[in-house]
């Protein structure tokens, strides 16, 4: 930081500390103050959201890992007591489902969702430091037109013996506020019409969104049933009557039993 910028920093600094106490008039925008306030809500709801789309690609990929690890674990269980049992040729049907989805997620979910989901929400939340910078330089312009104009009402309060200061605090002061106004007139302008825009800018990554899912949902309803065929039709008949709940729990009783189960 330069000396000029050091000496900035520390006038700010102490205007801040004064208008505390009640010694320097402080500049109140209102209508800024709202938008300001309607646009740190935009900022963090934006921030979230693109945190929560990042954690729902990573969910589905992690649900599929998690999916081919179990259908490899039944594959080699069924496996490895009858490969021509229908057991058998059901885990062997499961695991390849499962893999044509993991595989599915990379094709038709994993880089589509990038473009037009998580791309467009991060480019949304990379404009928001340079708004904030603004936002900023905008509150230290504040300081310095609130300081100039306590020090031009403090020399027509109480002139000076120096007839150049009143003129120089008056110079100072209408140079501060110009600076200032053009900011501020800026940021209430361009910032309610970036909120506008949040509905139309995020409407079509919503929409692929959905429709990616969807697509994803109906292929995994199409694979995993398309495996319900290596099951015997009784078994297909107990399940679409609710009567496989009391056959896995005569199971569990009947392995209860078992001495070696601590019958």
């Amino acid at each position: 930081m330069s000396w000029a910028g050091f000496k900035k920093t520390v006038n700010r600094a102490g205007t801040t500390l004064l208008q505390k106490t009640g010694q320097i008039e402080r500049t109140i925008d209102r209508e800024f103050a709202e938008e300001e306030q309607r646009y740190k809500q935009f900022q963090k709801e934006t921030t979230a959201l693109q945190k929560e789309s990042k954690a729902y690609l990573d969910a589905m990929r992690a649900m599929t890992a998690a999916q081919g690890r179990l259908a490899e674990t039944l594959d080699t269980f069924y496996g490895a007591a009858d490969k021509n049992s229908e057991g058998a040729m059901a885990g062997h049907a499961y695991k390849r489902a499962v893999d044509d989805l993991d595989a599915g997620i990379g094709r038709e979910l994993d880089a589509p969702y990038r473009t037009t989901v998580l791309e467009p929400v991060g480019k949304m939340c990379s404009y928001f430091p340079t708004i904030n910078e603004a936002i900023s330089k905008r509150e230290k312009k504040l300081l310095d037109y609130d300081a100039a104009r306590s020090r031009m009402r403090k020399l027509i309060d109480k002139p000076s013996e120096d007839p150049t200061k009143l003129p120089k605090a008056q110079q100072e002061n209408d140079e501060a506020k110009e600076v200032f106004e053009a900011l501020n007139e800026q940021l209430i302008s361009e910032l309610p019409e970036l909120l506008a825009l949040r509905i139309p800018y995020f409407d079509p990554s919503f929409e692929a969104m959905i429709r990616m899912q969807v697509k994803f949902a109906e292929e995994g309803y199409q694979k995993l049933g398309a495996v319900q065929r290596y099951f015997a039709d009784n078994v297909r008949d107990d399940y679409a009557a609710g009567q496989l709940d009391a056959q896995v729990e005569g199971v569990l009783q009947e392995m209860k039993e078992l001495s070696i189960c601590g019958a």
